[in-house]
């Protein structure tokens, strides 16, 4: 896989007609259909091409609206015929990425669901619909454009799911007015759960804010928030639905959602079949959070404009100096920026009820969070990064072996009992050369038998999907360049190679609880490339390992400043042939 692939998570408009007028639909009056000169099919053909041409692949293709059930039946199946397709074309691609394959997914009303039932089964689709609780204020605020009731043709339509084997759930959005009614949103959510094809455990809670609602809904206040949670734990746990209160039922604040990407341009993106893009469907119409149309503007300039527009929509207030000192900072990365502008604060506006919810989770409190606010702020803020940086506290407080210590998934990264080198009869155990006092060398020919070993267990460490995991090879040859900004010398990269899974169980090893892999054909191709006066180097690691290590060196200014270097495992070679023939 190229380092330069990127992956987004893409949801996709290809009407924006709905056949409902509910009370607070962030789309106002823009939920009429558009005229354009493609079809909704050709619209989504066209971005996937001309993504993929820049390296640009979405591991998720969501369908939103407006709403995907007032398509017509052709439409339909001929989208979710294109997604089911596109995700086994690139499955490969996908899962290298670290990501599961899904199934196309659509987000719907459910009041027109029996229009497409045909499809949906036969195409596994999943099904996140709505509804409002409690269930005596849905007809209330979820009507149609002619403002008629549909609550019972909604349930009515759950129903048509009970044989789909994918996901089907349901979401509430919940304001001040369906907060009075506590006792009703319990009593409605085990009704559900008992006398529906639903699981409520797979079920989610979304806080409504109220900047379109008409005056008619109101947003509630933080202790508000915090006892909603506080009571539907107080109901469901450790009943048939703890996995849901202590799960999906409030994972929308978690650090698993859209907030917590530093920068949310980087990875969502919101396209509406007339071939405009913008954040997501909370940015979505608002040109604050327009990315630009995929029909007028180069892939370039939409990631680019992306970055940028949400880079100063967190910028419209100064930073919070809560969440300066905040040890959770590095969850939240302080909130949604859309609805902190719309409420004029520079902070989540779920903010209690995350730090409530962080707690009982068991999410640490981050031990280096200093460090993370100076990167965070470094990279997300117009303040001056350098007053954040973190203080040394003594000479010694933040050493790498410290910084080890403190952090079990590094120990795999610097761990000296995990890779052999065998050349010939020799066997070299591996250390990382930033701590290893002394310097390994081995002189190689293009006769050596030349073989590395790594204990199986590696694949697994910190990894949640072996297949897609490997072991990591990386060839620098002696000589130095320049390399970047910093003007820094170091020695010329000349080559990686990844052996995943798949392949190393299938080569035989001599050694019991390791992977074996030949070095020497791979050493053979670069031979040309290698240094003849001084040592070359290789490093080994695996793919997630390797991940990991930047992910630190980003999130933790110290470790960047210890780690600075390659820290992998090495060993140090000449390769005699090459100075022969000189």
């Amino acid at each position: 896989m190229e380092n330069s692939v990127k992956y987004i998570h893409l949801l996709y408009v290809p009407t924006m007609a709905c056949n409902m007028g509910c009370k607070y639909c962030y789309l106002e009056d823009n939920t009429k259909e558009e005229k354009t000169p493609h079809t909704s099919l050709e619209t989504l053909q066209y971005a996937i091409s001309k993504m993929k041409e820049k390296n640009v692949i979405p591991f998720n293709i969501s369908l939103h609206g407006g709403e995907v059930t007032t398509l017509s039946k052709k439409e339909f199946e001929d989208i979710i015929r294109f997604i089911d397709t596109y995700y086994e074309e690139n499955r490969e691609l996908i899962q290298q990425g670290g990501f599961k394959i899904g199934r196309p997914h659509i987000k719907t009303n459910l009041y027109q669901l029996e229009k497409h039932i045909d499809t949906i089964k036969k195409y596994n689709v999943s099904i996140s619909g709505s509804l409002d609780l409690p269930l005596s204020l849905h007809n209330q605020y979820r009507v149609t454009k002619g403002n008629e009731k549909t609550l019972d043709k909604i349930l009515k339509n759950i129903e048509l799911l009970r044989e789909i084997p994918n996901k089907k759930k349901v979401s509430a959005t919940i304001f001040k007015e369906h907060f009075q009614y506590l006792d009703e949103i319990v009593e409605d959510i085990r009704y559900l759960h008992k006398n529906t094809c639903l699981d409520m455990n797979d079920f989610n809670f979304m806080i409504g804010f109220d900047y379109n609602s008409c005056g008619l809904l109101h947003h509630m206040t933080e202790e508000e928030q915090l006892l909603l949670y506080q009571r539907m734990h107080q109901e469901f746990d450790g009943t048939d639905l703890d996995a849901g209160v202590n799960g999906p039922w409030f994972d929308e604040f978690g650090p698993g959602y859209c907030t917590n990407c530093d920068n949310c341009g980087e990875k969502f993106f919101l396209l509406e079949k007339n071939g405009d893009i913008y954040s997501c469907v909370r940015g979505q119409k608002n040109p604050d959070y327009y990315y630009g149309n995929i029909y007028q503007n180069s892939i370039e300039e939409i990631l680019a404009t992306a970055q940028k527009k949400i880079f100063l929509n967190h910028n419209r207030e100064d930073f919070s100096k809560a969440c300066e000192n905040c040890p959770y900072l590095y969850l939240c990365k302080t909130g949604c920026p859309f609805v902190k502008n719309i409420y004029h604060t520079n902070k989540s506006y779920t903010c209690k009820l995350q730090q409530q919810m962080y707690q009982d989770r068991g999410y640490q409190k981050d031990p280096y969070a200093q460090e993370f606010l100076y990167q965070y702020v470094s990279k997300m803020r117009k303040e001056d990064s350098e007053k954040y940086l973190p203080k040394k506290e003594t000479e010694d407080s933040n050493t790498l072996e410290k910084l080890i210590a403190a952090d079990s998934k590094l120990k795999y990264i610097y761990d000296e009992n995990v890779f052999l080198l065998k050349v010939d009869e020799m066997e070299y155990s591996l250390s990382s050369q930033i701590l290893k006092s002394s310097q390994d060398f081995v002189y190689l020919t293009k006769e050596s038998k030349i073989t590395i070993y790594m204990k199986k267990n590696m694949i697994e460490e910190e990894c949640d999907y072996p297949e897609n995991n490997a072991l990591y090879i990386i060839l620098l040859s002696g000589d130095l360049v320049t390399y970047g900004d910093e003007q820094r010398e170091k020695q010329r990269h000349l080559a990686t190679e990844q052996v995943y899974k798949g392949v190393l169980d299938r080569i035989p090893s001599s050694k019991k609880g390791y992977y074996a892999y030949d070095l020497g054909s791979f050493l053979a191709t670069y031979q040309p490339f290698l240094s003849v006066e001084n040592a070359n180097n290789l490093f080994f690691t695996t793919t997630a390992l390797r991940d990991y290590h930047y992910l630190k060196q980003k999130n933790n200014a110290y470790y960047h400043m210890q780690a600075i270097n390659l820290p992998f495992q090495n060993i140090e070679f000449y390769y005699i042939d090459k100075e022969l023939k000189s």
